[in-house]
């Protein structure tokens, strides 16, 4: 991920810098413009981000994406749950962050930040742990922009599911950018921000092995 510093040195000696601080505010003025509008507009029927001044409405999940989804939540919820940690959860969340707002897969909150939810709650923090479950649609949104945004913006750890391949990348955040800790179809992954959470990686891409790893969670 490119550094603050970097991305002002590319700029700042241009002698087309005044024009591009112009048109830099006028773009930020506009999404400021638009996002009061995508909250009142948004539907709970819907699946929708704001990206970069852009509506970005989610077609339907294909079942494996579906059921990927909820293996995982199901170990790090039932986790979250056991051991009166946080929050977790799944889809349709709407996390805000300074410029964008995310519904990411699955998130998860830590106790700080889950003692301020209440059954009304509609607009939540930054999560310190996102998963995200790739699909064609979606796959250079969270490989780009979400990637430098949660890590930009303090999400601790980021995981990001191939469904199709059975393959979790586990990012660990460092300073301003992340860290692939891992990125496998096997072993244990063992979570940074869930402090105490492990299993098997096996368990989040298939059904046997997930009742296997809930029972051992369950057990402890």
């Amino acid at each position: 991920m490119t550094s603050l510093e970097d991305l002002i040195g590319s700029i700042r000696h241009s002698p087309r810098l005044p024009e591009i601080i112009e048109l830099l505010r006028c773009q930020l003025d506009e999404e400021r413009r638009r996002r009061p509008a995508f909250y009142k507009e948004m539907t709970p029927e819907q699946k929708i981000e704001f990206i970069n001044g852009e509506a970005i409405l989610h077609s339907p999940s294909r079942n494996r994406h579906l059921d990927v989804t909820g293996w995982i939540a199901n170990l790090v919820g039932n986790f979250a749950r056991v051991h009166k940690v946080g929050t977790v959860n799944v889809e349709k969340c709407l996390c805000v962050f300074p410029r964008n707002d995310y519904e990411p897969n699955i998130v998860f909150f830590g106790r700080e930040k889950s003692a301020s939810f209440d059954d009304d709650t509609l607009k939540f923090p930054v999560p310190d742990l996102v998963v995200e479950i790739l699909s064609p649609s979606t796959e250079e949104r969270d490989r780009g922009v979400k990637f430098e945004d949660y890590a930009a913006n303090g999400v601790g750890e980021y995981w990001i599911v191939d469904a199709d391949a059975s393959v979790i990348e586990q990012y660990i955040l460092n300073g301003e950018s992340y860290e692939l800790r891992q990125k496998s179809s096997s072993g244990r992954l063992r979570s940074h921000v869930l402090s105490g959470f492990e299993c098997e990686v096996a368990a989040f891409f298939d059904v046997s092995e997930n009742l296997a790893a809930l029972r051992q969670l369950l057990s402890t």
